[in-house]
């Protein structure tokens, strides 16, 4: 499935919401370093992708009906043998199917358990008046709460990438703040300004979050995506 019959598929179906499963393979087709993610359409193909992946491995619902995936219980975390993934694949679709009767479910993504790092977000979306911008800032649960993030107009320049990494308040958290990993600053600027090309090329996307990246000292990598089409 190439990008465009991703985006096509969605356009086919009258809708304008990737499913993650759906945003991940785009990213991955677009040079972002994204998870490995496979898709189950059954039992027998959950195991076997676990299998082929390696343990520990998340299970998470790909339906673009379901859009809080953790609270439908469609999410489940560190798989460790395919006993586990038998018993976590049953209960998402059991527990899906309660919440959301009439979602049309693709099947359940398996992706590899990676170990946690530093999480941060990138974020696009279109302003008004000002056009495609992009957001960093600090990642996971707490990017509500905390809101310390920062913004530029796309496209941008490396300088700019740069910038925007040591603007946050956060940013001690990526020079490894008490002892903890220190995050490659590179490899998030890379990342920042290979999304902000994506977004000049295909200005059907509308908006894009990858939240949380884990940001480790060799690389960065996206663990969750959100895309929303024009």
């Amino acid at each position: 499935m190439g990008k465009y019959s991703i985006f096509d598929q969605a356009k086919k179906e009258g809708r304008s919401i990737l499913t993650e499963f759906e945003s991940k393979k785009l990213l991955k087709q677009m040079g972002i370093p994204v998870v490995e993610t496979r898709l189950a359409k059954n039992l027998k193909e959950v195991v076997s992708i676990s299998h082929r992946i390696g343990f520990p491995v998340v299970l998470k619902i790909t339906s673009p009906d379901v859009v809080h995936k953790t609270d439908s219980g469609g999410v489940k975390l560190d798989l460790k043998n395919a006993s586990d993934v038998k018993k976590g694949y049953k209960d998402i679709v059991n527990s899906v199917r309660k919440k959301y009767p009439r979602a049309h479910i693709h099947g359940v993504s398996v992706q590899k358990m990676v170990r946690p790092g530093t999480e941060v977000i990138i974020g696009t979306s279109k302003d008004p008046q000002f056009g495609p911008i992009i957001m960093f800032g600090v990642g996971g649960i707490f990017v509500e709460v905390l809101k310390d993030v920062s913004f530029r107009v796309i496209p941008l320049t490396r300088k700019d990438a740069q910038e925007m990494i040591r603007e946050i308040k956060g940013f001690p958290l990526l020079q490894g703040y008490r002892g903890k990993e220190p995050a490659n600053i590179p490899a998030l600027v890379g990342m920042i300004l290979r999304i902000s090309q994506v977004i000049t090329k295909n200005p059907q996307i509308r908006e894009m979050e990858l939240n949380p990246i884990f940001a480790y000292k060799d690389k960065a990598l996206a663990v969750d995506a959100r895309i929303i089409l024009e």
